[in-house]
């Protein structure tokens, strides 16, 4: 909340704010939440905790696709090539460095991060679904690259060793690994919403909306997709590793898989594109039909497009979509919001927010 200003004018006073009493109350409800996630293992069943690390995996990479497509526009069906460049950098990293798999998981996230360099001075000399069929071209010549290196296990993949050491026992696997996927959903968001409450945050949302626009008020195109695809490269890999260390058996055809784009373009189709709590919502509709549908085989990938189709044409902007432009609230606020407090000395009613966006 900022100090009320009166106008010299009126005499009005007003009020600028980002958040109000209600998502305070939510922010309350979140950090219990997140109390309660860190004392979960410790209760539940090692069945249980497997669930919600897939569960989490899911939610920190959709968030981290969410950011370049709704914010950025990147298109990108290629993000398993970084899932899987982070868990082969966990296997180099711990198995022949022999560095602790949970520190390796950090390294992984680096070296997926100075890959995404290189790969975006190609990637962006494309634009829209040339782009798109740069990044599965992209995770495929990983994919093929990994599967003819003799010394990585070729295309039947290898055994993350230092994973499935003596020491390294199935309840401390797990439990690094579930501590590791909540930290990395709470990171992807947490970022996702400081990113976007920056100046850098009003450029991705002026470049979505029209990037010559913003190139012409200033704003380096470049640059800032540079930036937020490094960001999700890095994030995708972090989420990559921690897969290959749930998994313990990496190989190629499953590591560079692109059912991993396909998975996260329904997550976030669904729960709505360009806000944070889309993928939110799009995750547990999406791991529900998962859990409930996926013994169906091919039906279960029919019953997903079908659904997605329904929501894309009740609501295009998806769930959340609809939900915000019925209520005008945000979980995670972004937006600025003028109110009147009072006029001419007395308390008025607060007539509807005006919404302006962040400096």
């Amino acid at each position: 909340m900022s100090a009320p200003v009166t106008s010299a004018v009126s005499g009005r006073r007003y009020s600028v704010a980002v958040a109000n009493k209600v998502n305070f109350a939510i922010l309350g409800v979140g950090v219990a939440v997140i109390i309660a996630l860190a004392l979960f293992p410790q209760f539940a069943s090692r069945a249980s905790t497997r669930t919600l690390i897939e569960f989490f995996e899911y939610l920190a990479l959709a968030e981290f696709w969410n950011l370049m497509l709704g914010y950025a526009g990147l298109i990108s069906v290629g993000q398993q090539a970084y899932i899987g460049i982070g868990a082969y950098s966990l296997w180099v990293f711990s198995d022949k460095v022999g560095i602790n798999p949970f520190i390796a998981v950090v390294i992984a996230a680096v070296v997926g991060g100075i890959i995404a360099l290189p790969a975006a001075s190609l990637l962006f000399k494309l634009r829209g679904g040339y782009l798109a069929i740069g990044t599965w071209v992209l995770a495929e010549v990983c994919r093929l690259f990994v599967a003819n290196l003799p010394s990585a296990g070729g295309g039947s993949g290898v055994s993350i060793n230092s994973v499935a050491a003596p020491d390294m026992t199935a309840t401390v696997r797990t439990d690094g690994s579930y501590y590791w996927a909540v930290a990395l959903a709470v990171i992807a968001i947490g970022v996702t919403y400081v990113l976007l409450r920056s100046r850098t945050g009003l450029a991705l949302k002026s470049m979505r909306d029209n990037d010559l626009a913003a190139q012409s008020n200033g704003v380096n195109l470049w640059r800032t997709k540079l930036f937020v695809y490094i960001i999700a490269g890095a994030g995708c890999a972090a989420v990559g590793a921690i897969v290959g260390m749930s998994q313990i058996n990496i190989e190629p055809t499953s590591m560079f898989d692109i059912n991993w784009s396909a998975y996260l373009i329904f997550i976030a189709v669904i729960g709505g594109i360009g806000t944070i709590e889309g993928p939110i919502i799009g995750t547990i509709i999406f791991y529900v039909l998962q859990q409930y549908t996926a013994q169906y085989g091919t039906w279960y990938f029919i019953g997903l497009g079908a659904v997605a189709i329904v929501v894309t044409i009740w609501s295009p902007r998806g769930i959340y979509g609809w939900i915000a432009r019925l209520t005008n609230f945000y979980l995670f606020p972004l937006q600025r919001k003028v109110k009147v407090i009072e006029e001419a000395g007395s308390p008025v009613e607060p007539p509807p927010m005006d919404t302006v966006e962040p400096a």
